[in-house]
């Protein structure tokens, strides 16, 4: 069978939520245009299943490809980001262009210093992926995700020890194939024709 994992469209920036709750952002108005043109990348494909992190920013990236297909997406914690629980959300490039710590921290791989375990993370998403797969043998699966989610499991495919080892683009799809008999294969890794001019 074959997953495809989505990372979620453009999100707005906030800062700190008031109460110190988790930060879960909707679309840029971009991130509205990126999420268009992953329903039009995939609306000919047969696809049997469509899943989406609990996230907001990655339903609404969801949601043209699932009214293009009449699909309902299902949400699936297991594939949510290592940060969720975060009160702040700033879009990785604003880190980068910034010179934030909290970037250089993800380029290094380091997600002990934001309390996560990597080993659990990874794990987590492993499992959640894996058990989605088997619901659906022999058929195409789209799972709406995150950056951390995407490295997580394409990570485990081809052995990479790092926690965060590419850097998978707004709506870029990354196709892996998963044999009956467990075995996995990048089939692609972070496809971006379809959004390109809007990156």
């Amino acid at each position: 069978m074959e997953i495809v994992l989505v990372r979620h469209a453009l999100p707005v920036r906030i800062d700190a939520t008031p109460d110190g709750t988790p930060a879960d952002p909707g679309l840029a108005e971009l991130g509205v245009a990126q999420a268009s043109r992953v329903a039009a990348a995939l609306e000919s494909d047969r696809i049997d299943a469509l899943y989406t992190s609990p996230s907001r920013r990655a339903v609404e990236t969801a949601a043209p490809l699932a009214a293009a297909l009449g699909l309902g997406a299902v949400l699936e914690p297991g594939i949510a980001e290592f940060d969720a629980a975060d009160p702040s959300y700033v879009p990785v490039e604003e880190l980068r262009a910034s010179g934030d710590p909290r970037w250089q921290r993800l380029v290094a791989g380091d997600l002990y210093s934001v309390g996560v375990d990597p080993h659990e993370f990874r794990a987590r998403v492993v499992e959640a992926v894996e058990r989605i797969a088997a619901a659906h043998p022999g058929g195409r699966a789209v799972l709406v995700s995150h950056s951390g989610s995407i490295n997580a499991y394409a990570g485990h495919v081809v052995g990479q020890e790092r926690a965060i080892w590419f850097a998978p683009a707004y709506c870029s799809l990354t196709r892996i194939a998963i044999a009956r008999t467990g075995r996995t294969g990048i089939v692609s890794l972070n496809e971006t024709g379809h959004v390109r001019d809007l990156l």
